[in-house]
């Protein structure tokens, strides 16, 4: 099947009044032809750029997250480095969105690995019935006097064996829990991020829906003009 042929327009190439490369029509857009907001914010920081300058799309993606910046700085005050992070990701369209469970998991040490297995088997039955167990048992022995009464009532070696074991499960459980919290936290970081983003895309396309409404509305206006001086050109001719 033949391909349809490129027009003028499509083949036009035009100089991008804010970097002076020489770009292609459909690589651009005019001035005019963004929305209120952002044409503004560039007419601010270049004021000798004229009304229907062609601007290129790498540079209007800077321009708009410089526009973001400024926009929810006057909302916030000052940006945080998660706020910089998104306003970047704005630019470079870049995607958000990741599995940080495999990140987490795989920059985990040795010492980390085995604080999460001995939390995660000490907050369990198992780990809870089978000390019981082991506590009946020793002190089975001794009260019954088998192999010699190594820990005779009140069994002062086993609450030492207790001491000595609870001793060290609290650090542990306490380095495990603080490693959670580091993950929690990574997870919420991600989570802003991302919410923070969909919340800036949102705001722009019912921006840009608006202008282009706006825009639809005026041509219509113009060409409902247009037709009744022709209506009203053709009444005159025929009197």
């Amino acid at each position: 099947m033949s391909r349809r042929p490129k027009t003028s327009h499509e083949t036009a190439h035009h100089t991008c009044a804010l970097t002076g490369n020489v770009v292609s029509a459909r690589d651009g857009l005019r001035l005019d032809m963004l929305r209120p907001g952002l044409a503004d914010h560039i007419k601010a920081l270049h004021p000798g750029i004229a009304p229907d300058a062609y601007i290129s799309r790498k540079a209007l993606a800077k321009e708009r997250a410089a526009y973001i910046a400024d926009t929810l700085k006057a909302e916030r005050g000052d940006l945080s480095q998660l706020d910089h992070d998104v306003i970047a990701s704005l630019a470079a369209n870049d995607i958000l969105t990741e599995n940080i469970e495999e990140e987490i998991e795989s920059g985990r040490t040795f010492g980390e690995r085995a604080a999460d297995a001995i939390a995660s088997f000490g907050g369990s039955w198992t780990f809870i019935i089978s000390f019981i167990v082991f506590i009946m048992i020793w002190m089975a022995l001794n009260v019954a006097g088998m192999m010699g009464a190594f820990d005779p009532y009140p069994f002062i070696l086993l609450n030492l064996v207790l001491s000595c074991i609870a001793a060290l499960q609290a650090p542990v459980i306490m380095m495990s829990q603080k490693r959670q919290e580091e993950k929690d936290r990574q997870r919420s970081e991600n989570d802003y991020r991302i919410n923070l983003k969909a919340e800036l895309e949102i705001r722009h396309l019912h921006e840009k829906i608006d202008h282009m409404l706006t825009r639809q509305w005026e041509r219509l206006a113009e060409i409902q003009a247009i037709q009744i001086e022709l209506m009203e050109d053709l009444a005159s001719r025929r009197h």
